[in-house]
């Protein structure tokens, strides 16, 4: 290893001096050496999604990037060293609006919008300009587009708005991502119990050893897969020959075939790989014979996270070496061994008077999402699904990722319907479902449903709006709820028109490792997203974003095959208009 050098400079208005390797990053240096958590590693080194966001000299500045010799004798400013009035109003803001979920991202987006208010630039061309350099995995960006607005403006000073009921809108929010949540001020500063911001720092750093690694240093078998041990995270990482991000120039395209329509007639459709791109990477510690922390903390990571192999490793390791163990995985190893959305192609018809039949394939690791048909309960309709589980070369893929099975069945099942040129109207079980029917609707298997529309511009092609209701029970608190239904509405419209990884079909391996490659909708490309939650009596409701979820997609889907003349048989949908628009 290098000798360490002497690096001083301010952090937060306190002078620091200590030794840090040549090389080390500012966020390696506020993390690991002064044990600031509120500067988050998404995606470092490649900075590419803003959650390591801190000012330096009153500069927003993406620290996984920044080299720490570049902070020498500057001031160096994180959430905690901001003005108080100035953070406060930005965190009630983002309450207010709902523009905080998990809270890993928003600390750094916070910072971002202090920085540009501070400059006075407060026109929404400069909001789009800032948030441009984040990412937003959770809320669907329109959210935090009202929360920096309003700060902007200062429409109402924190102190004069009514207060809500955070105990109810953490149950709201538990509902919906399937996992304790909380929803408070420490959440949107950052501070929510994330699995590396709890680890010991004096604990040995585990991180996989990636794909012809070279290394000198410790390595272990654990969960499957060999782990470089080291005292720090740098000294892991530069053992391991950490793998940079890469975007390929594979082409990125469904791996299953595409079966005959039945009769010739009917809809057909195959999907790509897709990552769940959750913003906070696998992570866990655990100490010899305790248990591991959960990679989950503050959020359910759309179901991706359920067997993560963090917690398994980290309880592996600890109790081979005998000693506190925390493991990192980097944005690179959690798109190659994080498990992925279930390939599928397949087709469907509608049968009068009132059946649907769907055959098709998925990749056998999803597969169990797959055999039930749970969207036949909104609509008096017979649904004939057959579904055969392959093999298919690539990363894993999980059953319980947001909607799996639920979305993929919906669209079939609504663009069969519409092919059909079929009245729904008439298929409608009962009078809350038509409530919320617009052009596709699903249900959860709680009983929550939802209804969308998606318009399109005929001119142009673009997905302009998007129009959503949802009913699941008590709310608990509505802005927590259209926040939910806002951030699956925005995730459906990106796996119709520009979600992908390119996987080498070959060998399985995932090509596309950076962050922005995976075609996450931007936020200025996010388009108007309403939501109307439906007043009904009885218990909450969970799980009513998944159905948000689908519903989105079959009408997206549905809106791009009358916009364009013909109906898109993949997703992505790369020949329509509006996929081109939202991949620029």
């Amino acid at each position: 290893m290098p000798e360490p050098e002497t690096l001083a400079f301010t952090c937060n208005g306190t002078a620091v001096e200590l030794a840090v390797p040549p090389g080390e990053s500012l966020l390696g240096v506020l993390r690991e050496h002064l044990g600031v958590m509120s500067a988050k590693d998404g995606c470092a080194p490649q900075g590419q999604c803003g959650c390591c966001t801190v000012l330096v000299d009153g500069d927003a500045r993406v620290a996984c990037v920044t080299p720490a010799s570049r902070v020498a004798g500057r001031a160096v400013t994180t959430v905690e060293g901001l003005d108080p009035a100035r953070r406060n109003e930005l965190v009630e803001c983002f309450l207010d609006a709902g523009a905080s979920q998990c809270g890993f991202c928003t600390p750094g987006i916070v910072m971002r919008a202090a920085a540009a208010l501070a400059k006075g630039r407060t026109s929404p061309a400069a909001i789009d300009r800032a948030l441009a350099a984040h990412l937003c995995r959770c809320t669907g960006w329109r959210t935090i587009l009202t929360a920096v607005t309003a700060a902007a403006v200062d429409a109402e000073p924190a102190r004069h708005r009514p207060r809500r009921d955070l105990d109810a809108a953490s149950r709201r929010a538990a509902l919906e991502g399937g996992n304790a949540q909380q929803v408070s001020s420490e959440a949107v500063l950052g501070d929510a119990g994330f699995a590396d911001d709890t680890a010991p720092r004096d604990a040995l750093v585990g991180v996989p050893l990636p794909p012809g690694g070279a290394t000198l240093s410790m390595t272990v078998n654990a969960a499957g897969i060999d782990w470089v041990v080291a005292d720090s995270l740098y000294e892991a990482r530069h053992a391991a020959g950490k793998t940079q991000g890469r975007r390929t120039t594979l082409e990125d395209r469904p791996p299953l075939t595409l079966p005959p329509l039945p009769d010739g007639r009917g809809v057909r459709l195959a999907t790509s790989w897709v990552e769940p791109a959750f913003l906070e990477p696998d992570a866990s510690w655990c100490a010899p014979g305790g248990t591991p922390a959960s990679p989950l903390a503050n959020g359910g990571a759309f179901g991706a996270k359920r067997g993560s192999l963090a917690p398994r490793a980290a309880r592996e390791l600890a109790g081979r070496l005998g000693r506190t163990v925390r493991v990192v995985l980097a944005r690179e190893d959690t798109v190659r061994l994080g498990p992925k959305r279930p390939p599928m192609a397949a087709a469907a018809a509608f049968e009068a008077p009132a059946r649907v039949r769907i055959a098709g394939v998925v990749a056998r690791g999803g597969a169990s999402a797959f055999a039930t048909v749970p969207t036949a309960w909104p609509y008096a309709l017979a649904v004939d699904a057959s579904w055969e589980a392959v093999d298919v070369p690539g990363p894993p893929t999980s059953p319980d990722l947001r909607a799996a099975g639920l979305a993929e069945h919906t669209v079939l099942i609504e663009g069969a319907l519409a092919a059909a040129g079929t009245d729904r109207s008439t298929l409608v079980r009962d009078e809350r479902v038509a409530v919320v029917l617009l052009d596709a609707c699903a249900g959860a298997p709680s009983g929550a449903c939802a209804g969308a529309r998606a318009v399109v511009d005929a001119e142009t092609g673009a997905v302009r709006e998007i129009e959503v209701r949802v009913a699941a029970g008590d709310p608990l608190d509505e802005v927590v709820l259209r926040s939910y239904a806002t951030g699956a509405a925005h995730m459906a419209l990106g796996w119709v028109c520009a979600e992908s990884v390119a996987v080498d079909p070959a060998t399985g391996e995932v090509q596309d490792l950076t962050i922005r490659s995976f075609g996450v909708v931007r936020a200025k490309d996010t388009p108007p997203i309403t939501v109307a939650v439906v007043d009904e009596p009885g218990p909450p409701l969970a799980g009513s974003s998944d159905a948000v979820f689908a519903a989105v997609a079959a009408a997206t889907w549905n809106a791009l095959a009358v916009a364009e003349g013909e109906r898109p048989e993949t997703f992505p949908a790369r020949s329509t208009r509006a996929a081109r628009l939202l991949r620029r």
